[in-house]
């Protein structure tokens, strides 16, 4: 039964949820990032120290080159196998404390290989800092490994069939990140069919910093089964009824598309629209490091500003476990977990 108006709200952060929009650097405590950088002399601009989180506006190129940068320089201070573990460890911990019962992390490792010896010994790196991190907070952790819009479609090719041969290692999935202005998804084909044709998720980022058209070609060239983001597909009615009748799960990262200035404010992000026109949404934090929220303040913005009931939130919920590569008796506890904390007080 749904709380009354003069209940108390149920608390989000006791809400069982999937968290399936994450990237690897992003996903570092601020602390953590603070106190490696002193310890090995990285020197962190004023927006990512006194002034952070940072204020970022990555609509226009010279914006995301900012955005960029701070990433980069983040990602700097990683820089023992150590630093990966403990980096995944505390991700999977806060990912704990609110709720999340399945993480997909996203890591491009092409960022890491030149410090981890290479391609193949960052991948293994990565999956055995997720069991560890899993074996440590009991919260399931899957891998999706992400090409670079950046680089060449080749690049992409080399990642994928790396991806496929650790399907069974924790890989479930393939993506496609950075500026949607510098790469269409289209060059990316091949990829996405080698990955696709292995059985792992093809969950390309699409409809953040271009409009529809970049989210009709993760459909209808990448035959994606996620598209990260993809809230600009609401501006094509026809699009929109296609995501719907297909079942793909777009994933909504709130903060991030306030941060980055794809929306004026949380109450522009078209969470309701998308969400009323029955497509599945799973919420995500994005890159915390740089937005300064986590996974909870999502589905906060989801009943504050967009006037979602426990119910809608439970749904929400559901609809990101339902869209995740979890295991079944891991989706089923999950949602099982759901119902009781909708029918709880």
């Amino acid at each position: 039964m749904e709380a009354s108006s003069t209940s108390a709200p149920r608390d989000l952060t006791a809400l069982p949820k999937a968290h399936l929009h994450l990237h690897f650097t992003g996903s570092m405590r601020h602390s953590t990032l603070v106190e490696l950088a002193n310890e090995r002399g990285v020197h962190l601009p004023d927006a990512l120290v006194d002034d952070w989180p940072p204020r970022l506006q990555a609509t226009d190129e010279r914006g995301w080159f900012r955005f960029q940068r701070l990433y980069d320089i983040a990602r700097s201070v990683l820089q023992t196998p150590d630093d990966l573990r403990r980096l995944l460890r505390e991700t999977a911990e806060d990912e704990a404390a609110e709720g999340s019962g399945w993480l997909e992390i996203q890591v491009d490792p092409s960022g890491y290989a030149a410090r981890f010896g290479g391609l193949t010994p960052t991948v293994e790196l990565v999956l055995d800092a997720a069991r560890e991190a899993e074996e440590a907070t009991g919260v399931g952790i899957g891998v999706v490994v992400a090409a670079n819009r950046t680089r060449h479609p080749l690049d992409a090719k080399t990642l994928a069939r790396l991806a496929v041969r650790y399907t069974d290692q924790g890989v479930v999935g393939f993506g496609l990140s950075n500026d949607e202005r510098r790469g269409r998804a289209y060059d990316f084909e091949g990829a996405f069919r080698i990955a696709s044709n292995a059985g792992l998720l093809a969950a390309p980022h699409g409809g953040e910093l271009l409009g529809p058209h970049s989210v009709r070609e993760c459909l209808e060239t990448l035959h994606a089964d996620r598209v990260g983001h993809g809230v600009r597909a609401v501006e094509d009615r026809s699009l929109l009824e296609r995501i719907v009748e297909r079942q793909v799960t777009l994933e909504v990262c709130p903060a991030s598309n306030v941060g980055l200035g794809v929306a004026r404010t949380a109450t522009d992000v078209p969470l309701r629209a998308l969400f009323d026109a029955g497509a599945r949404l799973a919420l995500g934090a994005d890159d915390p490091l740089l937005f300064g929220s986590r996974l909870v303040r999502q589905y906060e913005i989801a009943r504050e500003d967009h006037a979602f009931t426990d119910a809608e939130l439970a749904e929400l919920a559901r609809q990101s476990i339902r869209g995740s590569a979890a295991p079944d008796a891991v989706r089923k506890r999950l949602l099982a977990d759901v119902d009781a904390w909708l029918a709880g007080p």
